[in-house]
């Protein structure tokens, strides 16, 4: 058998640097704040009144009253239960039973917040990186995007991720035929692994036949993933490729919650935006296969991969980039 390291199971305590969703945009509108929790940590999500997100940790510095019961005043946040007021930057502002204003070390701690394609996302650390997933050979600047469906599984978001590389269940589970899933793993740094398909399709089956009208020799299928938690689906006929990321974070319970979003290059001028509508349209439907596909698997499944084999070769690498991650304390304020 094959040795792989410390991380089969996929330890609920670890949580590695990168942007992690925290809210769909739509729900939070301008002078809105929510409550939301991150692996453990409580989280208070707001909009000021120009529209930029902040994310705070969510309890008060004075009693510890939760944030998210407090209200947006321009662009800073009130507490409800003493007024103390919190500026972008989690330093607060105003106390109203003092006279003067707080000290320079009064505050609490204000997390690097962005939205991209439907969702906001939260870096939990203190220098936050570039936000990186996109779709192969499209700059992220040059993408279209329409949020799809919010779901849940059973168990951690990594198995979630190692699940679309796993060219045994392909067989086995989705029956497709011999040597069509063949992926080859690349890393690009620390935080971002590629696994592309160099299978051939089988000329002496019929769904091999069928498929290479629409292929020219092998069958495109391209998965790239961020931090373990962030993954981009890329498939489709020669002519049309589509792409679905996959937005992942754990729950309180140790499962999976995530969303899914359709991604297309930008095209301009008012038919490429209608090209760009269908195509958005017809991909967040192909996402319901990879959001529902699996679910009697991820509602069961305990995963320890103690016994790999040589055809693991991709989860065992998904699995090696990831221990080389920088894991964070991040449960507890």
């Amino acid at each position: 058998m094959l040795e792989i390291g410390k991380l089969t199971n996929f330890n609920q305590a670890v949580l590695v640097e990168g942007w992690y969703w925290v809210l769909a945009s739509h729900d939070l509108p301008a002078g809105r704040v929510k409550a939301v929790e991150l692996a453990g940590r409580p989280l208070a999500v707001w909009r000021s009144a120009s529209g930029a997100v902040r994310i705070f940790d969510a309890h008060c510095p004075h009693m510890g009253a939760h944030l998210a019961e407090g209200k947006v005043e321009g662009e800073a946040l009130r507490c409800f239960f003493h007024n103390w007021r919190f500026e972008a930057d989690g330093r607060c502002s105003h106390i109203p039973c003092l006279a003067h204003q707080p000290g320079a070390g009064v505050g609490l701690r204000a997390w690097p917040a962005i939205e991209r394609y439907g969702l906001i996302w939260v870096w939990p650390g203190a220098s936050p990186g570039a936000f990186q997933p996109a779709p192969p050979s499209i700059e992220a600047a040059a993408v279209r995007s329409m949020l799809g469906n919010r779901f849940r599984k059973a168990c951690h978001p990594n198995v979630v991720m190692v699940n679309a590389i796993d060219e045994q269940h392909f067989r086995t589970v989705h029956r497709l035929p011999g040597d069509i899933l063949c992926l080859q793993a690349a890393a690009h740094d620390r935080h971002a692994i590629t696994f592309r398909n160099t299978g051939q399709m089988p000329r002496t089956h019929w769904l091999g036949r069928l498929l290479r009208r629409c292929y020219r020799d092998t069958l495109y299928y391209e998965l790239s993933y961020w931090y373990g938690h962030v993954g981009v689906a890329s498939f489709g006929p020669d002519f049309l490729h589509l792409h679905v990321l996959f937005a992942l974070r754990r729950s309180s319970d140790g499962g999976t919650e995530g969303y899914t979003v359709a991604l297309t290059r930008r095209h301009a001028g008012l038919l490429g935006r209608l090209r760009d509508a269908l195509v958005l349209w017809l991909t967040r439907a192909g996402a319901r296969y990879f959001a529902f596909g699996d679910t009697r698997i991820f509602q069961s499944i305990r995963f320890n991969l103690r016994h790999p084999i040589a055809a693991d070769r991709s989860v065992i690498a998904f699995i090696r980039h990831y221990e080389q991650q920088a894991s964070l304390d991040w449960s507890s304020e």
